[in-house]
């Protein structure tokens, strides 16, 4: 049987020899650690960008390596950013084809920026830095987070005023935003909401900071509406009439159609129908577009009348008509020369006249002639 005091004794030799070995193990660790990162460094300037898609962002860094690596010179060979792995290898941007030709690696004096130009929202990433030396390789963590958003404004309406929100993939208090009226710049903030008392001639649009010149699209009241009529705006009767109302606006008009001295609506949509047009659907209708910062009117006069298609009908009906007639006025005059003709040659002709038509009278004269002519005839003999 082990005295108590020895028991002790052993208890504390085994509590000493694992404290030991628990420090042994957590100074292995220390020393991993820091032999992992003595030297070797990257730092980057921001953790988190927000840039707007078609612009252009820089992510800047700088980064350390040691000069000797294990009792050897530790030679600088090749810097580069990348976002992932291609068959177990970090792919560099410089190389990668969907940044072909929109990004530079520009690096000098141990500080590197990755510029990338006409940002798309599919470049929104992680962005790391990667060292390699002869003897070993680094990158820095965490990196840079890249956000690419394309902005927009919403609006909202609350009596006179107008609430607006510039809306982006920006995490809040990220970036500041920059509200323009009518193209001047009125308000900055961190906050994305903007509370104007807005003016159908207004127009707003906003932008992010550093980036005033990639702002939204402007947000504005339904401009004057155009009318189209299909196929007249003089309809026959019992036609079918399409109306097509047009109106630029942003946020995208709704559209309302009213006809004079009626109080309900006749449609609503960009297209109105009628069939069966007749006398009593003739008069002034209006269009109406309208979204939530105002509303605009266009007004016009349809009628029952002759309409295009029908009076080209008749015109192709008139002119069948006088073709038809044509061979019967050419045959009319070829009969007519003809009978003119005929009684022309009849005049020039000479009458045959027959001999038992003569007079007696006219034979005995010219008997007696011949007989005069051999009594002379004999004399002379």
């Amino acid at each position: 049987m082990v005295p108590p005091s020895l028991l002790s004794e052993r208890r504390g030799a085994a509590m000493s020899l694992t404290a030991a070995a628990s420090g042994l193990v957590v100074f292995l660790l220390s020393v991993s650690v820091v032999q992992g990162q003595r030297g070797w460094g990257v730092s980057y300037t921001s953790t988190e960008i927000c840039a707007v898609k078609g612009s252009t962002v820089e992510i800047n860094c700088s980064f350390t390596y040691p000069s000797t690596l294990r009792g050897r010179v530790n030679t600088l060979e090749k810097t580069f950013w990348f976002t992932k792995k291609k068959d177990g290898e970090f792919v560099d941007l410089t190389t990668d084809s969907k940044y072909a030709g929109r990004v530079e690696d520009l690096c000098g004096n141990n500080i590197c920026t990755l510029r990338i130009r006409n940002l798309t929202e599919s470049d929104s990433d992680q962005y790391r830095f990667r060292i390699i030396t002869n003897q070993d390789a680094y990158w820095g963590n965490p990196g840079t987070t890249l956000s690419v958003t394309d902005l927009q404004v919403e609006v909202s309406r609350s009596g006179s005023s107008t609430l607006l929100q510039c809306l982006s993939r920006c995490s809040p208090g990220q970036t500041s935003y920059i509200w323009f009226k009518n193209r001047q710049e009125v308000k900055e903030g961190t906050s994305s909401y903007a509370d104007f008392r807005y003016e159908s001639a207004d127009s707003y649009s906003c932008a992010l900071k550093g980036y005033e010149d990639f702002p939204s699209p402007s947000v504005y009241a339904p401009k004057l509406p155009s009318v189209s009529v299909s196929p007249s705006a003089e309809i026959e009767e019992g036609s079918s009439v399409t109306l097509t109302c047009s109106s630029d606006a942003n946020p995208a008009a709704n559209y309302t159609w009213y006809k004079e001295d009626e109080d309900s609506p006749r449609a609503s949509g960009q297209i109105f129908n009628i069939t069966d047009f007749r006398a009593e659907h003739s008069g002034s209708y209006s269009c109406g577009a309208q979204n939530k910062l105002g509303r605009s009117y266009s007004t016009f006069h349809l009628s029952v009348g002759t309409g295009s298609s029908t009076m080209m009908v008749n015109i192709i009906r008139t002119t069948l008509g006088v073709l038809m007639l044509v061979p019967v006025f050419l045959l009319s005059l070829w009969t007519r020369k003809k009978k003119a003709l005929r009684s022309t040659t009849e005049a020039h002709e000479p009458e045959e006249i027959e001999l038992d038509s003569i007079p007696e009278y006219e034979n005995d004269s010219h008997t007696a002639a011949q007989r005069e002519d051999t009594e002379e005839q004999e004399d002379m003999v």
